[in-house]
């Protein structure tokens, strides 16, 4: 018997259905991982299973079982029996998870008093027993701090150890390393890869598929809150047999050669029925059939009509050839930094060096990418290139003007030629403003102040990004992840910018999503010249959008070059082990044959 048995399970909230007719099974010491683009279910799926849907949710199944428990059954007293003693929760972001007024110490040791593990005399060293499994450097210190104290890669482990401190039999993982440097990511997949290996049973959710091909033993790809692939980790992310599941595949820029489009660039179907595939009005392959009925799934466990045969999902005979983006030729120097440091105090009053002797140049029209792990000096780099602090020693010229070491009053006149996309938009934006005004003010900077002339090129700069006009009226927190990020570009792009630093804008971004994005960036620097840099964790999308790229680590760059030269011969051990951690397996780093839909 599964530990995990789920037949036709739906949940909705009201009219709307987030999940629809799931049916899946999970075996002790197997990982199960559901992909699928934001708003497929994934995450409703998981709440619904640890009995968290929320209020208003509807959650029915013909069958909903955990090892022999009907968890339809339960009431919210059994839920907070079984959950954190028998089913764990991981989710995306550990500092809204963790609370924020509690130390790490008293967080972990919640789930060992709640549900009796250990005596109370045990308590303080079984937290730092669990705060070592899970690879926390120093734990009796680590313990005593607060989350807001800890780096994400730490805070994350935290939570994890949280998690497990129970012992549950299955540990449900909702993009656990989502926005984690490739480092400190390997480290937390590693320490699942053990939870694993002892017989717990994991269920990821994630959108990044090198996670889910280093860890997962099948996967069930989601879309429209439904499941419309499943099998084999191997055969899913080799030989797809969903059109949309190919669609994910394409999306990763890791997968594809430079300059190629990765979002598709039309949606040529006419919507479905209530009772048709949901992707139809996505799909190249769409008929009247698929927009009208839902076929049963394959021998493949494939929902689809049309299911793609081995050749064709991975030669691109029946779906079109991709759009290839030119890029122009860098040009002149635009930003020139030398010697580039910045110190601060660490809380217990040592100074250490954030950023040291740090040069680099731009030129116009290219996209200089910046990797590092965490604490790294990337974004204080990025800070002190957008006039936002001060470095302790460099300089920074702008278009030949000093930059640095003048008053504000000197950079003023020239701010409205800088600007920044930053991973978090919601987090940027005024939550009282409408988009028009969020867009407008920028606008004013250079345009009309107010009214139908401002109104009128806030809606031109939507267009540029590719939204429609009825979002002007809507505010940042009503729109979808994706559109909140080209609400932000559009608002970068208000002012004419020479230089954009986009610092993590595509991390938390589902794959679908993240293409569509870094799709646009390229469209926007081949229309308008634009000067980009481009600071990412993510070792794919730098290859896929950066001309050249720095290295860095504890502040310094440790090495730089073109793109393809510094990825494919990696002359520091620091940068191989970066991307030996971004590639499962250790493979090189190759750039493979054009992706089969565009």
């Amino acid at each position: 018997m599964s530990l995990l048995d789920i037949d036709g399970l739906d949940v909705s909230f009201g009219s709307l259905h987030a999940v629809r007719d799931l049916s899946l099974h999970l075996d002790r010491g197997e990982c199960l991982a559901l992909v699928g683009e934001s708003g497929s279910g994934k995450s409703v799926t998981a709440r619904a299973l640890a009995g968290l849907a929320g209020r208003g949710a509807s959650v029915t199944a013909g069958r909903l079982a955990f090892d022999g428990t009907d968890l339809r059954t339960l009431n919210d007293r059994a839920w907070r029996g079984i959950r954190g003693r028998r089913i764990g929760l991981v989710l995306q972001d550990a500092l809204v998870s963790l609370d924020p007024l509690r130390r790490v110490g008293a967080e972990i040791a919640e789930p060992l008093r709640t549900h009796r593990i250990v005596s109370r005399a045990q308590l303080g060293s079984r937290v730092l027993e669990l705060l070592s499994d899970v690879g926390v450097p120093e734990p009796a210190r680590r313990a005593d701090q607060y989350p807001h104290q800890l780096s994400g890669g730490l805070r994350q482990r935290a939570l994890i150890a949280s998690a497990v401190a129970a012992a549950p039999d299955l540990l449900i993982a909702d993009e656990p390393t989502t926005a984690l440097d490739v480092t400190v990511q390997a480290q937390v997949l590693t320490l699942l890869a053990k939870l694993r290996g002892e017989g717990t049973a994991l269920l990821l959710i994630s959108h990044d598929l090198s996670v889910v091909a280093g860890l997962a033993d099948r996967v069930a790809v989601m879309y429209g809150g439904r499941i419309v692939e499943h099998g084999d980790t191997e055969r899913v992310l080799r030989s797809p047999r969903h059109p949309y599941t190919r669609t994910l595949l394409d999306a990763v820029p890791a997968a594809h050669a430079k300059g190629t489009r990765l979002s598709p660039s039309s949606s040529p179907g006419l919507p479905a029925a209530p009772d048709g595939c949901g992707y139809a009005a996505r799909c190249l392959l769409a008929d009247d059939g698929c927009r009208t009925t839902l076929p049963d799934p394959d021998y493949h466990g494939t929902l689809c009509h049309h299911p793609l045969s081995a050749t064709t999902a991975t030669s691109g005979t029946t779906l079109p050839t991709p759009t290839v983006i030119e890029s122009a030729s860098p040009g002149s120097p635009l930003v020139v930094a030398e010697g580039l440091t910045k110190r601060y105090r660490a809380p217990d009053g040592t100074p250490y060096d954030a950023v040291r002797d740090v040069s680099l140049t731009l030129h116009r029209g290219e996209t200089l990418g910046v990797v590092g792990e965490s604490g790294s000096g990337k974004t204080t780099v990025a800070r002190i290139l957008l006039g936002l602090t001060e470095p302790d020693a460099g300089t920074v010229r702008f278009d030949g003007v000093p930059w640095t070491g003048v008053p504000e009053r000197a950079r003023r006149p020239l701010r409205q030629r800088v600007q920044a996309v930053q991973q978090d938009p919601l987090g940027s934006f005024d939550p009282r403003f409408d988009v028009e005004r969020v867009i407008g003010e920028a606008v004013a900077l250079v345009g009309p102040k107010r009214g139908r002339a401002r109104r009128a090129r806030v809606a031109e700069l939507l267009d540029q990004v590719g939204l429609s006009a009825s979002v002007l009226d809507r505010r940042p927190r009503d729109l979808s992840g994706g559109q909140r990020q080209r609400v932000a570009i559009a608002r970068a792009l208000a002012p004419a910018p020479d230089l954009i630093v986009c610092d993590e804008p595509v991390s938390a971004l589902d794959v679908s999503v993240q293409a569509q994005i870094l799709d646009l960036l390229a469209d926007l620097r081949h229309d308008t010249g634009v000067t980009l840099l481009f600071i990412s964790h993510d070792l794919g999308v730098v290859h896929h959008v950066s001309d050249r790229v720095l290295v860095m680590r504890n502040g310094r760059v440790i090495e730089s070059g073109d793109i393809g030269a510094v990825f494919t011969s990696p002359q520091e051990d620091y940068t191989r082990e970066l991307l030996a951690a971004a590639i499962p397996g250790g493979e090189t780093w190759t750039v493979s044959s054009a992706p089969v839909n565009s």
